[in-house]
């Protein structure tokens, strides 16, 4: 799976609005504020994206699952564990 943060990525200054007290306690702790913000914007991406997909096959999530409860799995019987 590819990383939506790389190296070679094009940057875009943009601005934000932090809580002060988090801002003043990153910078004291030396925390690079524009790689941290990047990365947990990767991340809420990576969980909308993920959540969307369930969402969108909540239907043939469902019907396979109940496939396999009433028939078994298709191909059990050649399974070695």
């Amino acid at each position: 799976m590819n990383s939506i943060v790389t190296s070679a990525a094009v940057k875009k200054r943009t601005n934000l609005s932090l809580d002060t007290n988090l801002l003043q306690e990153a910078k004291s702790l030396g925390i690079n504020l524009s790689q941290s913000a990047e990365t947990g914007i990767a991340e809420a991406i990576k969980q909308r994206k993920q959540a969307l997909w369930l969402r969108n096959n909540a239907e043939a999530i469902t019907s396979s699952n109940e496939f396999i409860n009433q028939n078994g799995l298709p191909l059990a019987q050649y399974r070695s564990f």
